[in-house]
């Protein structure tokens, strides 16, 4: 038996200016192939990893095309992936079966589905072939991945702790399948509603309930229950929440089980709505929370700016405040301005400098845009930015944050870094000397990932609307092309669930 297992995997954000071009999938260079690939893989907690662990398990040959990940960003040039595809697409010639890695929120230049083409592609190429695929929760499900692909599986938490586990879980089942243990039956279906980001965390409700149930359902007896809570920054048709059941051969059974999770989640769609607080009101707010009884910092979480949403991570919104409030004894993570960091390389350490960062982005799709913000301060290190993940998500991958500086303002360290990366791992400071459990104030730009280390160490968390193309004001952002109505930018509160729910594909 001969296995395909490659990695295609990114989250667009339509509204973002940062571009997708390939080299973004290989942290500034091609994505890794063959073997590559695969030594880029082993042992890291991602999907492809869990799928080579199983693969590797059952003794069967395997091959790795390439391993193409990319930070969320804007859309992805059709050069890039022409390129990825074409290599997943020509690598899966003879093979037994393929092992896919997507995110399931691709959007390139001329498509709103990167997924469900490649898969058309992979289908009409090999017509016989099984295909399992690992999605990410914000996965937006289109009929072209489900009506080609022979077993899907999704992330059950997020912070996304369990990609290697989603990994192992469509690895099994495909396996399974092609020894004739099991006979894989899909059935999906959507409702009609876009769960706020910051209202998608699974230590929260609605959430937790509802991947709680889908792991009963799993625990009983069903192969594979995925509920994507999808990803609401993509203005494309079918952006939002939906459902994938995998059975072995039993349509019923499945149609039951996504029925009864789109009702749950349909009913609890208000859960999902964030509410938000005026930004000199949250860090207004900050020092009484420090000087509150408990242990650690305060996490001053700067969520409208999360480059693992597809910001552009240089808005100053958050921080400016932090600084015209004068909170003393604060850490930032971080501002991406590669010319503010080379500027300060020239200066070198230990010198005194003035400084513009943030705000090069122009972004169009807000009226709102961020401003450049003058500081002075000490550089006080310069690093080459590589660090490797701790932590629960990712572990044991690689981070290049760029050549990176922390810049010393008094009251203020300001790291600024050259390449796009959201702080979910306590690298992004200690590798740099920074102990953030020494800090009063620890300053974040990021959504729910940051979680997976911070909350536990936090003394609480203040969110913080600043500015940026992954703002939780659905007011901010034109949608053009997600379909209507829709919840909650329509009052469709007494709809139909009936019309939210597509037959099964």
């Amino acid at each position: 038996m001969k296995l395909l297992i490659a990695m295609m995997s990114h989250e667009t954000n339509t509204f973002s200016p940062v571009p997708t071009e390939l080299e973004r999938f290989g942290s500034g260079e091609l994505p890794p192939r063959d073997q590559a690939a695969y030594q880029a893989t082993l042992g890291r907690g991602s999907t492809m990893a869990g799928m080579i662990a199983v693969a590797e398990q059952a003794g069967v040959e395997i091959i790795t095309p390439i391993a193409a990940g990319a930070p969320p960003s804007g859309r992805v040039s059709d050069t890039a992936y022409q390129y990825i595809t074409d290599c997943i697409v020509e690598a899966a010639e003879g093979c037994d079966g393929l092992l896919l890695d997507l995110h399931g929120a691709m959007v390139t230049d001329t498509r709103e589905d990167g997924e469900g083409s490649l898969l058309v592609r992979l289908r009409e190429a090999y017509p016989d072939v099984p295909i399992g695929v690992g999605l990410d929760m914000h996965a937006n499900l289109y009929p072209a991945m489900v009506s080609n692909a022979t077993v899907i599986a999704g992330y059950h938490t997020y912070p996304h702790i369990d990609m290697y586990g989603t990994g192992e879980r469509a690895a099994q089942i495909l396996i399974r399948s092609l020894k004739g243990e099991v006979e894989p039956r899909m059935v999906w279906g959507n409702c009609p509603m876009l769960p706020h980001v910051m209202r998608q965390g699974t230590d929260d409700f609605p959430n937790k309930a509802l991947q709680d149930r889908v792991m009963e359902m799993e625990a009983s007896g069903a192969l594979a229950v995925s509920l994507f809570t999808g990803f609401p920054h993509a203005d494309i048709y079918n952006a939002g929440l939906s459902v994938v059941v995998v059975t072995d051969n039993d349509v019923e059974e499945a149609t039951a089980l996504r029925d009864e999770l789109l009702e749950m989640a349909w009913k609890e769609r208000e859960s999902f709505v964030y509410q938000i607080k005026p930004l000199f009101e949250s860090v207004g707010s900050a020092n009484a929370a420090a000087d509150a009884p408990g242990s650690g910092p305060v996490i001053l979480l700067d969520h409208y700016d999360n480059t693992a949403s597809g910001g552009t991570m240089d808005t100053t919104e958050v921080l400016r405040e932090i600084l015209a409030q004068q909170l003393e004894d604060v850490v930032a993570f971080g501002i991406f301005d590669p010319a503010a960091v080379q500027q300060m390389v020239d200066v070198g350490v230990g010198q005194e400098v003035t400084v513009t960062i943030g705000a090069r982005f122009q972004m169009d799709a807000l009226e709102q845009q961020s401003e450049p913000l003058a500081v002075t301060g000490t550089v006080r290190l310069i690093s080459d930015g590589k660090f490797t993940i701790t932590g629960p998500m990712a572990t044991g991958s690689r981070v290049n944050m760029g050549t990176t500086v922390v810049l010393d303002t008094g009251r203020v360290e300001i790291i600024v870094i050259s390449r796009h990366v959201e702080p979910y791992d306590l690298g992004c400071f200690t590798s740099l000397g920074i102990d953030p459990l020494k800090k009063r104030f620890v300053m974040l730009k990021s959504r729910i990932h940051y979680r997976a280390v911070f909350m536990p160490i936090a003394k609480s968390i203040i969110e913080c609307a600043g500015c940026g193309v992954c703002t939780s004001d659905y007011s901010q952002l034109t949608f053009e092309n997600v379909r209507r109505p829709i919840y909650p930018l329509d009052n469709i509160n007494s709809a139909s669930l009936s019309e939210g729910f597509p037959e099964s594909q």
